[in-house]
């Protein structure tokens, strides 16, 4: 027995060795004929000595038994979107805005890769060995999806190397080689199978199999772009510097990726990836930036899910022509009217596309399309179809002006449309079944309530036999109700009532999300939760109250406080706590009374006694409102060392000018006394 351990620890570690030279150096050592002779010793001993089988063996590979559903799992931390840029003209913008917020105007080392077409994972390795891998998800929560990840070669299931952290997880893009993929759907279309549209499609299905012992066939990879450590002592304070620590470990990072100095060297990259995508042995759409220093990522921060940091360069959609057949009217949850055009389909960009979204009356006269024409038709960042253009000398004789229909297509309900706005609305607010179907839809949604089951279909029912007709309706469902609705049973409808058991608990910015309140989005609806601790003093709230919540505009606040103020909307909160809706208030210190409270102040330059970040914090602390924007109402600009553009524009503009003695003074706290 003890011969048969060490030859396997040998075997083992030969084979993770081979897997690295090939997965991630790219320069593999040893025949295949070699390595399949070590994996077949090494089935072979642990077939004759089963307790010697280890889960981080490659010979465990092969799948599991077949799961009866995902399970949901928590991020370490928050896996985050990013946000696009489409030309060179955006990119520029998203330097100099660095820039500005950094107060530079030095030239910024870059991280640069290729953003891959495939399936954002996370994967939890402690102590170097991999113990769970889960999907993106909401970017809180994700679907555990370990038992598929481990079918996958070139992850690995135990590190190499030293130097990674006790517990951290590794976040990557799992993708399906372009080969790979042409291997499949010929496999497929010989045995009389369905075949994939894409690799992204193709690599997503595979990763969400029930049964691993599919995803173990399917030829699966996977390239690392950062980690999130719950200690990150001794780890490498750049990007780039992670991503080769990385590599050391057994995580292969992208052989494309690198840096480049200044956003003319940034865009050079682009063009050069641009120009080689057709050549690469896997799909990608654009390019990822981020600022390869971590000290400025923290100092640059985050706007609601995505980092100021980053930006993801994609490129130009593919484009096809099509034929507008006709253009209908949409109702949004809010009332907006938006004109959708149902298009002859068209094979764009991996997907047939036969509706694209025209935005909104003015875009449609802008851009004159009519009914008959032939028009450019796009996916907008490989995701949303869109009508670039008309092609106006393929314009038949008659083709119909599409005109803003004067009442609502779904209520006929008054149009209304405000001074200055470009979206038109039904004014028949829950009387119309299209916003009451929308509200729902939101309200169920799995970033706001999360009722799983609840889908669009059955909304539709719901509502169009009178069932439901506000969220808290949703409450008063039993089996038999639901039961007797189109492809429903009564098991079918458990477990609906289940979920919406389930979603009663739930959280303050949740429930303010889910109420869908004009422009309150996730972020805001957050900043609400955090910065009122509760939903009575947010319902009681005065406009200007509402206004102090950071990145909350005037606009924003009245939508907020008239929402609150309409009786229909507190009678269905009411019953929807009734019903045994609840949260947890939101833990906030006890208010303080200072010279700073409901004060505006925006901090500048580097002070000596604290960060910048620190500074903000203890103005919030002691009541005011910590804001990144300079305007005539702020009341105090902090000015530390090496101040910039900030402090000359406080001069012109009026603003009183405290330096970091005086900013102290007024907290009415010494340097001393701040607790870091």
């Amino acid at each position: 027995m003890q011969a048969a351990a060490r030859e396997i620890e040998s075997l083992r570690l030969q084979i993770a060795h081979h897997d690295y030279r090939y997965f991630v150096l790219d320069d593999p050592e040893v025949p295949d004929a070699e390595y399949d002779r070590l994996m077949r010793r090494l089935r072979q001993l642990e077939t004759e000595h089963p307790a010697l089988v280890t889960p981080d063996s490659p010979t465990q590979r092969v799948g599991g038994r077949p799961l009866d559903k995902f399970q949901e799992v928590r991020h370490l931390s928050p896996m985050l979107s990013l946000e696009n840029a489409f030309s060179s003209d955006d990119v520029r913008g998203f330097d100099r805005r660095i820039k500005e917020r950094l107060e530079t105007g030095d030239d910024l080392m870059y991280a640069c890769e290729p953003k891959m077409d495939g399936l954002a994972i996370s994967i939890l390795y402690e102590g170097g060995v991999l113990i769970r891998a889960a999907t993106r998800g909401d970017g809180i929560t994700g679907e555990d999806v370990t038992q598929n990840v481990r079918t996958i070669r070139s992850v690995p299931l135990r590190l190499q190397g030293v130097g990674w952290p006790a517990r951290f997880e590794a976040r990557g893009e799992v993708f399906m080689p372009v080969d790979g993929f042409r291997q499949l759907n010929a496999q497929a279309e010989a045995s009389g199978e369905k075949t994939f549209v894409n690799p992204r499609n193709a690599a997503a299905g595979s990763l969400r199999q029930l049964d691993s012992r599919i995803t173990a066939a399917r030829p699966l990879e996977m390239i690392f772009y950062g980690l999130s450590a719950e200690d990150e002592t001794g780890l490498p304070q750049t990007h780039s510097g992670r991503l080769e620590a990385m590599r050391k470990w057994g995580l292969r990072p992208s052989a494309e990726a690198c840096t480049r100095l200044g956003v003319e060297e940034v865009l050079r990259y682009h063009d050069d990836m641009a120009t080689r995508r057709s050549s690469l042995p896997f799909q990608i759409d654009g390019v990822v930036y981020k600022v390869d220093r971590l000290d400025l990522q923290r100092q640059l921060g985050f706007v609601s899910r995505a980092p100021r940091w980053a930006v993801a360069h994609k490129f130009p959609a593919e484009e096809e022509l099509t034929i507008v057949r006709g253009v209908e009217w949409q109702v949004g949850r809010t009332g907006a009217l938006t004109p959708v055009a149902r298009l002859e389909p068209v094979f764009v960009g991996g997907v047939t596309v036969s509706n694209a979204t025209l935005h909104n009356i003015d875009e449609l006269r802008r851009k004159d399309i009519r009914v008959g024409d032939t028009v450019i038709v796009r996916r907008a960042g490989d995701v949303i179809p869109e009508v670039v253009s008309v092609v106006s000398d393929r314009r038949p004789p008659g083709a119909q002006v599409v005109e803003m229909p004067e009442c609502c297509p779904v209520c006929g309900s008054g149009i209304e449309r405000g001074e200055g706005e470009a979206v038109a609305r039904c004014s028949g607010g829950l009387f119309c079944q299209a916003q009451v179907k929308e509200s729902l839809r939101h309200f169920v949604s799995r970033k706001a309530m999360n009722v799983d089951g609840l889908g669009e279909k059955l909304i539709d029912q719901l509502v169009d036999r009178g069932l439901v007709s506000s969220a808290d309706g949703l409450y008063r469902l039993d089996i038999e109700k639901l039961a007797d609705l189109d492809r429903m049973g009564e098991k079918s409808a458990a477990k609906v009532i289940e979920a919406l058991e389930a979603s009663k608990d739930t959280t303050l910015e949740r429930f303010l999300f889910a109420l869908g309140v004009r422009d309150v989005g996730e972020a805001t609806a957050r900043g609400l939760a955090n910065h009122f601790g509760s939903l009575g003093a947010l319902m009681e709230a005065t406009e200007e109250q509402v206004q102090q919540v950071r990145d909350v505009g005037p606009v924003v606040a009245g939508h907020v406080h008239a929402f609150f103020a309409e009786e229909h909307n507190r009678q269905v909160i009411q019953r929807l706590v009734d019903s045994g809706v609840h949260w947890p208030d939101v833990e906030r210190p006890e208010p303080v009374s200072s010279p700073l409270s409901g004060k505006t102040i925006v901090v500048t330059g580097t002070l000596s006694s604290m960060s910048r970040e620190e500074a903000e914090a203890l103005v919030r602390k002691l009541g005011g409102v910590a804001s990144s924007s300079l305007s005539s109402k702020t009341d105090y600009l902090v000015a530390g060392e090496k101040a910039g553009s900030k402090l000359a524009k406080a001069e012109k503009l009026g603003v009183d000018i405290l330096d970091e003695q005086g900013f102290l003074q007024l907290a009415s706290m010494q340097a001393s006394d701040l607790n870091h």
